[in-house]
């Protein structure tokens, strides 16, 4: 892979998604110090827990590294259970919420069938999907001034039209960086009820990707009771700064949870992630703490960049979207960060956000580094 900006492309592209550049890849091809290259387009935390390298050190997990993680990840699945406010049958764990995404469309979405995707929003949506192989139905969101609002009603209308498997949900969604406005999907599902009663037959499901709810302090894995085919997916990556064990957690009533499980590959997830997350999940305090501090950060580095003419939209996420104004001048920009090791991400041509850059929060220091550059590439276009 060429070490390009990483892009999010379009619903409606082919299944060609292009994984990040590497750290390695941008420093070889600006010709900079590779401890120089700071990742903006992850929507990672600046820093790992504390109490991971104790638990590395004491070097006891789930089992020896030497040996297979328990097949029903009995303690993890029970903190995530304890953690949520739910049942162990209502959870199973996966690699990531990338894998929880991955066996909803192997479980759902049969070989040529379809799902819904509002746009924009996650990528990994369209590439899972066309995977399968299935076809995207890629339903507009509501505009910029309306905060890309999910159109619930025209979602409901398309998966009629379509006799749509499955329906691709994030709340705050990525990469826009808020929620759902109160009571948008409350009335979704109930509207997809009373279509499956009409039609006789099981509604599709819906993947409610909810890997930044702690930033907003709620979940809406509750409805499940209200419309059974729903799947709340989350995640240790974000609010809990662990990205880099890959662990997910999918959220559903006991039946649609046990159908999901069929598909999880026999050990996907270490026993050192295991141990790790497990831990993790009963310290609510430290994620709680992470989850403050960088929200501090945004509020800073979102007023910082709209004073240098940057305009910022709304975020409770860890993440910033940035306004350039023009696809140009963003493909411009990204370049110019690049080359001082400030990778953002950005977004295809083609794309509703082409002129926009996603933003990650991260530490004062490494968000200094970013402001700094972004006063001096304003300088130089004011010239």
């Amino acid at each position: 892979m060429s070490p390009t900006p990483t892009t999010m492309a379009l619903p409606t592209a082919p299944a060609s998604y292009t994984w990040e550049a590497t750290d390695e890849g941008v420093a070889a091809r600006y010709g900079i110090a590779l401890e120089r290259v700071v990742r903006f387009d992850l929507n990672t935390s600046p820093a790992t827990p504390p109490f991971v390298a104790e638990i590395l050190a004491r070097g006891r997990f789930e089992t020896p590294a030497s040996e297979y993680p328990p097949g029903d990840y009995r303690r993890l699945v029970e903190a995530a259970a304890a953690a949520y406010g739910v049942e162990p049958a209502d959870v199973v764990c996966g690699a990531g919420a990338d894998e929880i995404l991955d066996l909803c469309a192997k479980a759902f979405l049969p070989p040529g069938g379809a799902a819904i995707v509002p746009a924009p929003t996650y990528a990994m949506y369209r590439v899972l999907t066309e995977q399968r192989p299935a076809r995207v139905v890629a339903v507009p969101r509501r505009s910029a001034d309306r905060g890309y609002a999910l159109d619930a009603e025209a979602v409901r209308r398309a998966c009629r039209e379509a006799d749509a498997a499955l329906i691709w949900l994030c709340s705050p969604n990525n990469p826009t960086g808020v929620g759902e406005p109160p009571g948008t999907l409350e009335a979704l599902l109930d509207g997809l009820a009373a279509d499956a009663a009409v039609a006789g037959r099981p509604g599709p499901l819906v993947v409610l990707d909810e890997a930044y709810a702690e930033f907003v302090g709620m979940s809406l894995h509750g409805l499940r009771t209200r419309y059974p085919r729903l799947v709340a997916v989350r995640t240790a990556s974000k609010a809990y700064a662990l990205a880099g064990l890959r662990v997910g957690f999918a959220i559903g009533t006991a039946e649609t949870i046990g159908r999901l499980a069929l598909y999880r590959p026999p050990g996907s997830v270490s026993t050192i992630s295991a141990t790790v997350v497990t831990e993790a999940l009963g310290r609510p305090a430290e994620m709680r703490a992470n989850v403050d501090r960088i929200a501090t950060e945004r509020t800073r580095l979102g007023a910082a960049l709209d004073a240098v003419g940057w305009p910022v939209a709304p975020s409770v996420t860890n993440f910033l979207l940035v306004d350039l104004s023009a696809p140009e001048r963003a493909a411009r920009t990204a370049d110019e960060l690049m080359a001082r090791g400030l990778v953002p991400r950005t977004f295809a041509a083609d794309h509703p956000l082409a002129s926009h850059l996603r933003i990650t929060v991260r530490s004062p220091g490494d968000d200094d580094r970013l402001i700094e550059a972004a006063q001096q590439i304003a300088l130089e276009e004011s010239r």
